[in-house]
């Protein structure tokens, strides 16, 4: 019985030892904050891509500066960001989208034409982040939600500027310079895409809106920042008889070849006067950081960002540099008020007729009659007016 009672009292205690040992759990705590943490403007964290860096005084420094403007915008601060500069259309843009993933981008913004393939790539592998891609016409097709599309009605800008170097010809023209059959632009074209083409197609619209004889020429750099090349195409063009030069390519070198030349300039993406002060008349630029706020701000409010974007002159989105009095023609700060007062209430159309053109890739003939116009950016905001049309010659086609 003793020997029972024992063995009774050392199973207790060796069961009161164990209960002992046990870690009791913790209640839940209602106030443990989740796994996901939301995002804020003090925690996001943005990447961009681009083709080229802020040197060339072009296309990436304009982007550049819409990014900064962003982040003033939103309160958000330089270290948020990361750029990936001088990335160019092949596989290292599919490494640097990686690399962005891996540093914790909740959106990322690429901005070259070529990025595009690999930013669907991207969008369709990482359902979490957000892919914002400037020029291209994927997003829509892609059937990703995570996947936008944006770019800016340039060519209300383009066709502006246009108007400017058309007035310069026809003070040319009476002063004595040239005749009305040599009013000729040069136009310096990274390639002959959609959005190129549509670009100097508004251009030469805008001229030819104030001066009906004038005519275009164009060469293709087959780039879209080359400063050498660029600057030899110009050069190239002004011998074959253009005396007002314009481009869609990335740097001040045609406007400095202009200038050297005594000739006129008219710019894309920054003010080329201060480069070529004696030769550059206007330029047409895009206010990137209306988008690049608008996206951003969708991300940090949860709402869904829009998959094909594009606004323009009303918006703020397109605008010209301040123009270079010195240079322009009279009479000229007027005539674009007027115009560009016409693009915001929808009395000017850039693409109005009459026109005849041939599509660059399918070669389908097309005639837009006088009252007529065609659209641009309605149906995707990357443009696709693809005519050339009566009045422009490709030196190189």
């Amino acid at each position: 019985m003793k020997k029972l009672l024992a063995l009774i009292l050392a199973l207790v205690m060796v069961l009161s030892l164990a209960a002992c040992g046990e870690t009791p759990e913790e209640p839940e705590n209602p106030e443990t904050p989740s796994e996901t943490t939301e995002l804020t403007a003090e925690n996001i964290k943005i990447g961009f891509i681009h083709v080229s860096d802020p040197s060339d005084m072009g296309y990436t420094y304009n982007h550049d500066l819409g990014t900064w403007k962003m982040a003033e915008n939103l309160g958000i601060s330089e270290d948020q960001i990361i750029n990936k500069y001088n990335i160019g259309e092949d596989e290292g843009c599919a490494t640097a989208i990686e690399e962005l993933v891996e540093a914790g981008c909740n959106i990322i913004f690429a901005t070259s034409f070529g990025h595009g393939d690999y930013m669907t790539e991207a969008a369709a592998k990482h359902p979490e982040i957000e892919f914002c891609h400037a020029t291209g016409a994927q997003a829509a097709s892609s059937g990703l939600s995570n996947y936008h599309n944006y770019f800016t009605s340039i060519y209300e800008a383009r066709y502006i500027a246009g108007v400017a170097a058309g007035l310069k010809l026809n003070e040319m023209i009476e002063n004595g310079t040239i005749t009305a059959e040599e009013a000729v632009i040069g136009y310096v074209a990274a390639f002959y895409f959609e959005e190129v083409i549509s670009g100097f197609s508004a251009f030469y619209l805008g001229a030819r809106s104030v001066c009906p004889s004038a005519t275009m020429i164009t060469l293709k750099a087959d780039s879209w920042s080359d400063p050498v090349k660029e600057g030899q195409i110009a050069q190239s063009l002004i011998d074959q008889g253009a005396v007002i030069i314009s481009q869609h390519s990335d740097n001040p070198s045609p406007a400095t070849t202009a200038e050297a030349a005594g000739l006129f300039h008219c710019g894309y993406n920054s003010d080329m006067a201060e480069a070529a002060p004696k030769a550059s008349i206007i330029s047409a630029r895009a206010d990137w950081s209306i988008y690049l706020t608008y996206a951003v701000e969708c991300v940090l409010n949860g709402e869904e960002i829009a998959t094909d974007w594009c606004k323009g002159f009303a918006e703020g989105a397109n605008f010209t540099s301040p123009l270079n009095e010195a240079v322009a023609a009279p009479g000229t700060a007027e005539k674009l008020e007027e115009v560009a007062n016409g693009l915001k209430d929808g009395s000017v159309h850039v693409f109005a007729g009459p026109w005849t053109g041939v599509h660059v890739w399918t070669g389908e003939a097309f005639e837009c009659a006088e009252g007529e116009w065609v659209e641009e950016s309605q149906t995707q905001s990357a443009p696709y007016f693809g005519y050339i049309i009566d009045g422009i010659t490709r030196l190189d086609a």
